[in-house]
């Protein structure tokens, strides 16, 4: 055997991946059982890329492959493919991949692109030896059949490709969407609580307009109310009774009812200055999470319903403090890789015109977040301490929101008025392994009346621990423990069963979460689980324990 016909056998597993992309398996599939646009799209732009030096998985120097190394027996005969004639291709990753098994199919392709390269080579005089043309023609006969199914796939996917390219609805737009249904009960207290049937949509017109911006218009729809009862005990001896009272704690991240009306969701767009900032230009409805990392892999699915059941394990109740009706900016700043530093205003009613309403972008109802991430051992570990500074208005003055946290920690002084608050919180991640992950946070509150003396400490916590992949790629088992915001100290005081008088404290709300995510294919899941919460309204008055069973199923496209 030849050097060409060793170095070809080398370069086709690689060479492959530029050729024919992730959708051409070893069997040869047929092209019919491709559907979907973009595939078309990307198989198009994967052939068009042939033997090119432009590609970008091309490889020009050896050593750019990082599972080569000089002291592999085949790093000669790839050295000198790469120099020769520069045919060779890298997976994204910058890997190489050499030990994998391969197909006539794939062998082919990776012919076929040092065919094209070869066939420049000599059109420009550039010179190719004797020997490596003969054994060239001989590959061509051999692999003669292979060589034309390929061509003649991608004369039809060209084909259909022109067809989707005439008719798409647009050049700079992709349309995203998601649909949930949820059927969910509160078994703690039964006798209060219906079995319900929910559904919340989402439709994303994503578009770019240079390659490295998105704007993002989302249309929102649902019926997924939060209205599930506890009890509590009223009396004593043979007349105590129970009553229902509303659960105040572990709502769903799909919680999100206007009766499948059709609205705004979120509008915001992003976009890069230079190499190291990143920016957020929120309109409607944004969410910290939108910019600033979380460090809750795998739970956190920005409110969307691939990652937690409820919101609190979504992730620190940090980020849900002053999120607004209205807009603000966000950014990110890299000063190196492994250092995130952002920040972020957001106005409460930035839309709104009448001062006296605390509508404005900078008027008395706001929130500003900074936060500093560091990344360790290649992205394993994460850590990251936040600030948030909220002033929130007398008519609407809810610290957290997305449902999470009792009454007394969302609102601790009542309506009516107005409340200052500052908050600091820790967050950490750790990929102990690519099927193991763990993220834990912790928060605390100062919370004070904007115009008097009272105030409140709030405190949150919690510890999750995830399984990707588990029984399946896309799968997802985890587990969540913590505590739901509470009041944990303040200057008001309530008079207690034995008539004395002491602070208006609250029990810690236990929230326990367990779920298992399968994942039928890319486009559906389905999700069991519990959420357990001891003290769901913060130990009020004998309270009892709440249990929601959830069965989501999700469809993503």
């Amino acid at each position: 055997m030849s050097k060409l016909i060793r170095n070809l056998l080398l370069v086709a597993p690689a060479a492959v991946s530029l050729v024919i992309g992730s959708q051409l398996s070893a069997s040869a599939q047929s092209v019919s059982d491709i559907n979907n646009g973009s595939q078309l799209l990307n198989q198009i732009n994967s052939y068009s890329q042939e033997g090119k030096g432009t590609s970008r998985n091309q490889v020009t120097n050896v050593n750019q492959l990082r599972d080569v190394s000089p002291t592999d027996w085949a790093y000669e005969a790839l050295r000198s493919l790469v120099d020769r004639y520069g045919c060779i291709s890298g997976f994204p990753n910058q890997t190489y991949r050499g030990t994998q098994p391969l197909s006539r199919y794939e062998f082919a392709a990776g012919l076929n692109s040092c065919l094209n390269q070869i066939e420049r080579l000599i059109a420009s005089q550039d010179q190719v030896s004797s020997e490596d043309i003969d054994t060239i023609n001989r590959l061509s006969q051999e692999f003669e059949a292979e060589l034309a199914t390929i061509g003649g796939r991608v004369d039809e996917i060209e084909s259909r490709t022109a067809v989707l390219e005439d008719s798409q609805f647009s050049t700079t737009t992709k349309l995203e969407g998601e649909v949930v249904f949820g059927l969910s009960s509160e078994f703690g207290s039964s006798d209060f609580n219906e079995l319900v049937f929910q559904d919340r949509v989402r439709l994303a017109f994503v578009s770019s307009f240079f390659g490295e911006d998105a704007l993002y218009t989302r249309i929102d729809a649902g019926n997924a109310t939060a209205g599930f009862n506890t009890t509590v005990e009223v009396g004593e001896g043979a007349t105590a009774t129970e009553i229902p009272t509303p659960l105040e704690t572990g709502g769903l991240t799909y919680n999100f009812d206007n009766g499948n009306n059709i609205e705004i969701g979120w509008l915001a767009y992003y976009f890069p200055i230079g190499d190291k900032i990143d920016v957020y230009l929120p309109a409607a409805f944004p969410l910290w999470v939108d910019f600033a990392p979380s460090l809750s892999p795998y739970l956190d699915s920005f409110t969307g319903a691939s990652g937690s059941l409820s919101s609190f394990a979504e992730s620190s109740p940090i980020y849900k403090i002053g999120l607004s009706a209205g807009g603000g900016v966000g950014f990110n700043f890299n000063p190196i890789e492994a250092v995130t530093i952002s920040a972020g205003y957001f106005g409460g009613d930035s839309f709104n015109p009448i001062g006296a309403d605390d509508g404005g972008l900078i008027n008395e109802e706001y929130s500003a977040l900074g936060q500093i991430a560091f990344s360790f051992l290649d992205d394993k570990l994460q850590l990251a301490g936040t600030y948030v500074l909220g002033q929130f208005g007398a008519g609407s003055n809810e610290i957290f929101d997305l449902g999470v946290g009792t009454a007394n920690a969302t609102q601790p002084f009542g309506g009516g008025t107005k409340v200052a608050a500052n908050s600091y919180g820790v967050e950490a991640a750790f990929q102990l392994s690519d099927f193991v992950a763990v993220n834990a946070f912790g928060m605390f509150t100062d919370a004070q009346e904007a115009a008097g003396s009272e105030d409140a400490e709030i405190i949150s916590y919690g510890v999750g621990l995830s399984f990707p992949d588990l029984g399946k790629e896309g799968n997802l088992a985890a587990i969540f423990a913590g505590a739901e915001p509470y009041v944990s100290g303040t200057s008001i005081t309530r008079i207690n069963e034995n008539g004395e008088e002491e602070e208006a404290t609250e029990d810690a709300p236990i929230h326990i979460e367990g779920l298992y995510k399968y994942q039928f294919n890319d486009n559906i899941s389905i999700t069991p689980g519990v959420v357990y919460i001891i003290n769901p309204n913060g130990g009020e008055a004998d309270e009892e324990d709440a249990i929601v069973g959830v069965l989501r199923t999700t469809f993503t496209f």
